[in-house]
């Protein structure tokens, strides 16, 4: 096709490609509808860059340049596009066969891609599969890091809201380095100069074609055969004067959409004759090891000629052969045994399938493959099915699904006692108690742990059998469920019965599981010990590759470190566990983890950053269950701030949630909350007046000192309760507040690093000055309405100066810092050179100048020097 009309967007591509070659990296996206000339571009850029079309390397000195293509194939073959450049690249280009895990594949990408400048062309990204867009948006995150070019293209109208796409069309979005070029059809003057030489009308043409470049350069190839009325005339009359059997090659090609692999040529009966006379027809290249059309308009047009009945043929054709080249390619044997209606070999191919999906990480594949498998399963044992569901729910849940996961792991419950194994029930149940929790259903997840442990309790489950297994595992999980509540003594009980049974089995897994969850309890209570029991047991996990339990025991440490105010161990913690669950796409735990670093910022001061990490939990699909502080964080920020007035719905929907969980440390934390909302709007809230019979209630659960204190401070702040009257123990900060000891309080509130907490307390103290130092640490803050409720106090007591506000232009924001900003200070802090940064986050030595910049400045100090002095201060040591 030529490429009129497209001279601007060659020159941008070849400019990215010069500048991959000089080291620099970038991303151009080229979007549009089918036949707008998206893959012309592209391998005219290639064929410059590399001399032949779709060479592995580059000549000397110049950019490595490798093409990948998604297919369009029910359900995509994980890492597809990569798989391909491997195979052509060679030792070129990393093992991908090994450890297919998503971390795994983007370690060593990122190592191979830092050595030589190299083009990275994936096409038809509107087919690509999960494993793949992970892949491509780990490598335009570091883009500004790599001597690479990512050129990318797809057809924007079949990428929606849900697309697999989309996150990573978002990253091209908001990267600076990325640029989306939007192909538009040819003008009549383009028409014409694709026409050139023919008599046809160019206006006439222009108007049949809608200026689509692929049908305009069909028609030129065939000026004296009368205007056709759409591509597929176009194309098929290119096959026209083809024999029958030669025809049925062309809707072989046609029926594999990936590509009619070489290797399967002399099964299907296809010899060197026929294909020189295939090749005249000018409608097949061969590329990736085998035939395809040279455009998908053209693969649709001759797939259009198969008749009715006639497609399961070709599929069941092109099954057998592939089978016998290449047995190991399930996914696309899988696409040709479901159009072959072949029901036993779809259900196998689908499951190996899932399996190598599962693998590289991509669970949406997996889950399709799954339900492939599962719909074309004949006649196996209930157990059978039943475990393939069970298969099913886990990637469900993996992935964020948790609706369908419960729906599905239910599905399970008749056939398994049809089946007659209440081993495979038990487990089932045992899986749905997890998801119901996750899903913020409390009491549902107790219902299903308690059927999991009915259902193989002793003497049913006698000693060394499965069952008893079972039994333990659910044990397990309602001591998880049971330390969530605060039910410290209960959850012991239960983890020393499951340990002893993994004990007397030497099982492992389970011990290490019992245990893990053992040390969270015991760290709960206020055991300082047992952090570092959870932390073994956290790299124990690590140790044996059992990601989602690590996954966990950095979520429950994390949870415990922020709620019992470690603020810097969280932060270790977090700063360790989100890259880890990211990685190991575990979205349920990331979800979880964002969700308490929200609540981190907000303890810290730094609101910015908490409603970043706030917004990204509620505008994404995960476990309801994490959602709660980031609805409390929302609502204060707003409130405290002054942006937002009560009252707030984000509290009324943490409100809600709390009820559906009913945990004590939640009724704390939202009613709480709410209190602050009265204190600040005036408005009363019965809610708030409950909150002192809550408070009786929860009092002396183990690990709820902090949460009483935090309640009941709110309580006496409002009236509602005399100091004398709160009910023991509460944490020590909140203690020496109650009795009158303020200095000590708020010294304490500041070496734990809660700034805001820390004037709050100053605020009540009956010493002016401390009150008057508390307004001026509010406004300094941000916190605008929090320091006027102060105010208005401070005019009420009598005081004769009650400062105003300070300017926005001479204080500091130490709250406006991002998350990206805040990992940039904390680096500057330890001493960090602006290049280490770079390198420690995977930006460029630039980017990091610019985070540097704005970091200094909002935080109000002259220089990195003075950054490093201040550091404490400023919450960065």
């Amino acid at each position: 096709m030529d490429l009129v009309e497209r001279e601007h967007e060659l020159g941008v591509l070849h400019s990215a490609v010069a500048a991959a070659a000089a080291g620099e990296g970038g991303v151009v996206a080229l979007a549009g509808d089918a036949g707008t000339g998206k893959t012309a571009l592209l391998r005219a850029v290639v064929r410059s860059s590399t001399g032949r079309t779709a060479a592995p390397d580059g000549p000397q000195g110049g950019p490595h340049v490798l093409l990948g293509s998604c297919d369009p194939l029910s359900t995509p073959r994980p890492l597809g596009p990569l798989r391909d450049m491997a195979a052509r690249a060679g030792s070129a280009w990393p093992d991908l066969e090994g450890d297919l895990t998503p971390a795994g594949v983007c370690d060593r990408l990122y190592a191979a891609l830092r050595e030589r400048p190299t083009v990275l062309v994936v096409e038809d990204l509107h087919w690509v599969d999960e494993a793949t867009a992970d892949v491509l948006r780990f490598l335009v995150r570091r883009i500004d890091t790599l001597p690479l070019t990512v050129l990318l293209s797809y057809r924007d109208v079949e990428i929606g809201p849900d697309h697999t796409a989309r996150l990573l069309l978002g990253d091209l979005a908001r990267t600076e380095q990325a640029r989306t070029l939007t192909l538009q059809p040819l003008s009549a003057d383009g028409v014409a100069a694709l026409l050139g030489g023919t008599r046809l009308d160019p206006a006439r043409v222009h108007g049949v074609t809608g200026g689509n470049p692929f049908f305009v350069t069909e028609i030129a190839k065939e000026p004296e055969r009368p205007l056709p009325t759409s591509v597929r005339d176009a194309v098929l009359a290119r096959a026209a004067a083809v024999s029958v059997d030669d025809l049925q090659v062309l809707q072989l090609v046609a029926t594999a959409p990936d590509r009619l692999d070489d290797r399967v040529l002399p099964h299907l009966g296809v010899d060197l004759p026929t294909l020189r006379r295939l090749d005249a027809t000018g409608l097949l290249v061969r590329e990736r090891g085998g035939l395809v059309f040279r455009h998908e308009l053209a693969r649709r047009a001759l797939e259009s000629t198969v008749p009715p009945g006639g497609a399961h043929g070709l599929h069941r054709a092109l099954l057998d052969a592939l089978e016998q080249v290449d047995p190991t390619g399930h996914a696309v044997l899988t696409h040709h045994a479901v159009a072959a209606r072949d029901s036993a070999r779809a259900a196998r191919h689908a499951r190996a399938a899932a399996d190598e999906a599962t693998l590289a990480g991509s669970h949406s594949e997996a889950a399709a493959f799954l339900e492939i498998a599962l719909k074309h399963l004949d006649d196996v044992p209930l157990a059978e099915r039943a475990e393939l569901l069970r298969r099913l729910s886990v990637e469900q849940y993996m992935t964020s699904r948790l609706g369908r996961a419960i729906d599905t792991v239910k599905a399970t419950f008749p056939l398994w006692q049809r089946a007659g194994d209440p081993v495979g029930l038990a487990t089932a149940y045992d899986s749905c108690a997890v998801f119901e929790y996750y899903n913020a259903r409390r009491a549902e997840a107790e219902e299903h742990v308690e059927r999991a442990t009915a259902a193989v309790a002793p003497p049913d489950a006698p000693d060394g059998t499965d069952g008893e297994a079972a039994y333990a595992g659910a044990r397990t999980t309602r001591a998880y469920l049971a330390l969530m509540g605060s039910e410290l003594d209960l959850a012991a009980a239960y983890l020393d019965e499951a340990t002893g049974i993994a004990d007397r089995r030497g099982d492992d897994r389970l011990a290490l599981r019992a245990g893990l969850f053992a040390a969270t309890a015991r760290l709960g209570r206020g055991e300082l010990a047992a952090r570092a029991d959870l932390v073994d047991h956290l790299e124990r996990a690590r140790g044996i590759a059992w990601d989602e339990l690590a996954s966990t025991a950095y979520s429950q440490l994390a949870h415990l470190d922020v709620e019992q105010r470690r603020l810097r161990d969280a932060e270790a913690v977090l700063e360790e566990g989100l890259p880890f669950s990211t990685s190991r796409d575990i979205p349920i735990c990331s979800h979880w983890q964002t969700a308490m670093r929200s609540r981190l910022r907000l303890t810290e001061g730094r609101w910015q950053a908490a409603l970043e990490d706030a917004g990204d939990v509620l505008g994404r699909d995960g476990m309801p269950l994490a959602r709660l502080w980031p609805h409390l964080v929302v609502a204060l920020v707003g409130l405290r701030t002054g942006e937002a007035s009560a009252p707030h719905p984000d509290l009324d929907a943490g409100w809600e949630l709390a009820g559906r969980v009913d945990e004590p440390l939640r009724w704390t934390a939202v009613t709480a909350a709410l209190a602050e909302q009265e204190w600040l709007s005036g408005r009363e809230d019965p809610r708030v007046r409950d909150g002192v019979a809550l408070l009786h209630r929860v009092a002396g659960t183990p690990g709820a000192e902090w949460g009483v204190g935090e309640l009941a401070t709110w309580l006496v702040r409002l009236g509602l309760l005399k100091p004398d009257e709160v009910p023991e123990p509460v944490a020590p900060p909140f203690a020496a507040a109650l009795a009158g000891r303020y200095a000590e309080a708020v010294d304490a509130w500041r070496r734990i690093g809660d700034p805001f907490t820390a004037a709050l307390v100053a605020a009540d103290s009956d010493e002016v000055d401390r009150q008057v130092a508390a307004v001026e640490a509010l406004d300094a803050a941000g916190a605008w309405a929090s320091a006027d409720r102060v105010r208005v106090d401070l005019r009420r007591g009598g005081a004769l100066k009650v400062p105003g506000r300070a300017r926005a232009a001479t204080r500091a924001n130490p709250g406006g810092l991002t998350n990206r900003q805040l990992d940039v200070a904390r680096l500057v802090a330890r001493g960090h050179t602006n290049a280490e940064i770079a390198a420690r986050l995977y930006i460029s030595t630039k980017t990091a100048d610019h985070h540097v910049s704005a970091v200094l400045a909002k935080l109000g100090v002259e220089n990195r020097r003075a950054l490093v002095v201040r550091a404490e201060d400023l919450g960065l040591a």
